[in-house]
């Protein structure tokens, strides 16, 4: 039987502010599931006139599927956050675009017809399961020489990226690092990453190991405001002696958690909820792993055909800062200035953080409320390169649009 295709709508989203993995970060003493579940919670009280029952699955990225991100997430979290038993949930894993790919699977559920609306997102607690934790990758990788060594580690992976285009340079990683940090603290003053954080109680402990009791998170915590390219420019290279890539030019281990309301945009305007994004495409490729950050090229290259745009008529662009050198790789492919004003304009997980299957919806919201303060842009991008070789892309339409056909 043949069926309509509908138009799918990212209605809402929110994050928890995000915060430095390890006993000094202020989510040690947090459950990764509590992240999302607050989340989750928000989403329903920002949208009262959302019923829960009518929410038809969710579904909850994380990297690491054990312990407190294990167990099936998307059903336990929605349980946990008071939704209706009735509502189904799952888990996703596909690395750092995990929540990205939660959105677009979904997406294609409710453009399908099987569901009308479903919560999105992901959570990643680095604190309490690094990057990696009880995987034991297949020896005949590296053993048949189907990968380098390097593409098992994120920050070799940046190191050879600037190995094949040198013209991407330390210095311009620094000045790229830097000027996130100054967007980023400019976007907190101008109070636009605030209305979409999740404020969330921590319990904090003392320096010796003794309780200090209880705290609110409200901020996020990797922030540096006032970082000087000069500075940067003093920090060591872990991942290769005279290496590029430093803890100031990358995004560090977080811990956070992401949660998206998407919904067929008939039901949307049934319900009187808010249409911020319409999603016109997505795509995800894969490239060498051994050059992960690559990734969102091709991935790019693949949305824009299938969409029949060009990279010109994207007014706006969020991409990931795993490393500044993936992002200037991106910028460098396009002919797009490292400082061009379209792209990323409150920042990036260089000053945010990047607790993996968390980001890709904080890049949707954050790609929202430039949406709603610039309805003279009518495309924007969310982009991200992803572990292992891959990378992810989702074009958006802006609903607040001025333009004419």
């Amino acid at each position: 039987m043949p069926r309509n295709v509908r138009d799918v709508v990212f209605v809402d989203g929110v994050r928890t502010p995000f915060g430095k993995a390890g006993p000094k970060g202020i989510y040690h003493e947090t459950r990764a599931d509590d992240l999302v579940i607050k989340c989750i919670r928000e989403l329903l009280r920002r949208n009262p006139q959302l019923p829960p029952e009518r929410v038809d699955d969710v579904a909850v990225a994380a990297t690491t599927q054990i312990g407190d991100q294990g167990l099936t997430l998307g059903r336990t979290a929605a349980i946990l956050a008071g939704l209706p038993k009735t509502v189904p949930g799952y888990s996703v894993d596909r690395m750092c675009a995990g929540a990205l790919t939660a959105v677009t699977t979904v997406a294609g559920s409710l453009a399908f017809g099987a569901g009308d609306i479903a919560v999105a997102g992901g959570v990643e607690h680095m604190g309490r399961h690094p990057m990696g934790e009880a995987v034991d990758p297949n020896p005949r990788f590296v053993a048949e020489k189907l990968v380098d060594e390097s593409a098992l580690f994120m920050g070799m992976t940046a190191e050879n990226l600037h190995d094949r285009f040198p013209t991407l340079t330390r210095a311009r990683a620094d000045e790229y690092a830097a000027r996130s940090q100054e967007k980023a603290a400019k976007a907190y003053a101008d109070a636009r990453i605030q209305p979409d954080l999740v404020p969330i109680a921590v319990r904090r402990t003392g320096e010796e190991g003794g309780e200090r009791g209880w705290g609110l998170a409200t901020a996020d915590e990797p922030m540096r405001p006032g970082t000087t390219v000069e500075a940067l420019a003093g920090l060591k290279t872990p991942f290769r002696p005279h290496g590029r890539v430093t803890a100031g030019n990358s995004a560090g281990l977080n811990d956070g958690a992401t949660a998206s309301l998407i919904a067929a945009e008939e039901v949307a305007r049934e319900l009187e909820l808010p249409v911020k994004m319409r999603l016109v495409t997505y795509a995800f490729a894969g490239v060498e792993p051994e050059v992960m950050g690559f990734g969102p090229i091709p991935a790019t290259e693949k949305a824009l055909r299938r969409a029949g745009l060009t990279i010109d008529q994207i007014g706006l662009f969020e991409i990931n800062e795993a490393f500044a050198v993936q992002v200037l790789a991106f910028l460098e492919h396009y002919g797009i200035a490292d400082d061009d004003p379209r792209v990323n304009q409150y920042g990036g997980a260089i000053a945010f953080g990047h607790p993996l299957a968390s980001s890709g919806v904080r890049l949707m919201t954050q790609l929202a409320r430039q949406f709603e303060d610039q309805p003279h842009v009518r495309y924007g991008l969310t982009t991200m390169c992803v572990g292992f070789g891959m990378g992810a892309s989702v074009i958006w339409e802006n609903p607040h649009w001025e333009g004419r056909e």
